[in-house]
């Protein structure tokens, strides 16, 4: 039953960083989009409708690419990934859904799928999270 528990406890604990997470992320995607590079591991990848793009300076020219955006987030899950598939590291895959409007463009139905991993922090016993690979793909048809 202890097994149980702790899974439990492990789930919630995910699910609390996941929110929390997703929150960080797409405001600084809208509004400070400076520092979204900070929530990226330094090899991490993005795979953007297909278009793979890797490393910090390829990731920060990509996002300052894009025009201004208002994401809405409408659906969240998450779960966290056995540690025996990634090497004891502590990781969570973050599946999100919803909409958005770019600037100047139509308003387009989306989903994002995060890895995040556990990284130590100095001030804290909590971890950080970092973005080991990211997935997006509009959703719709572009006319």
């Amino acid at each position: 039953m202890a097994a149980t528990v702790d899974f439990r406890t492990h789930v919630d604990a995910s699910c609390r960083y996941s929110e929390e997470f997703t929150n960080i992320y797409y405001d600084c995607m809208d509004k400070k989009r400076r520092n979204l590079m900070r929530l990226y591991l330094d090899k991490a990848t993005l795979v953007w409708n297909g278009n793979a793009v890797s490393g910090q300076a390829a990731l920060g020219e990509f996002f300052e690419s894009l025009p201004s955006s208002e994401f809405s987030i409408q659906t969240l899950d998450c779960q966290p990934v056995h540690e025996q598939a990634t090497q004891g590291q502590t990781t969570l895959l973050v599946v999100t859904a919803g909409q958005v409007k770019f600037d100047g463009q139509k308003q387009r139905y989306f989903n994002q799928n995060f890895l995040l991993t556990a990284q130590s922090s100095p001030t804290s016993d909590q971890p950080v999270w970092k973005i080991a690979s990211d997935c997006f793909r509009f959703q719709d048809w572009s006319s």
